[in-house]
């Protein structure tokens, strides 16, 4: 099993037990070794309809469909928090 941490921005705080914007929005799960991002967020109930395209995995930016093969920090933004980063980096698909 792999560790993984969740950080979770923006409207996507409230599915987390912390949604005060001072502090951080974390939730730590384990997935199975090649479970995408996508699959993570399922297993949080996040749906993959509120999330933007900003997804960083061990700071790389990522595609929904990347799979986690070690122990990861996780960051996502929803929708409506989209950044620069689509226009200066590829995504990360493996």
């Amino acid at each position: 099993m792999i560790n993984l941490e969740i950080h979770l921005y923006g409207k996507l705080r409230k599915y987390t037990e912390n949604q005060d914007p001072r502090k951080e929005s974390i939730k730590k799960i384990q997935v199975e070794t090649g479970t995408t991002i996508r699959e993570a967020l399922k297993q949080i109930d996040v749906p993959s309809e509120e999330v933007g395209s900003n997804i960083f995995l061990n700071t790389e930016y990522s595609s929904l469909d990347r799979p986690i093969r070690e122990d990861a920090r996780l960051g996502v933004f929803p929708d409506d928090m989209n950044l620069l980063y689509k226009w200066h980096f590829r995504k990360k698909e493996t």
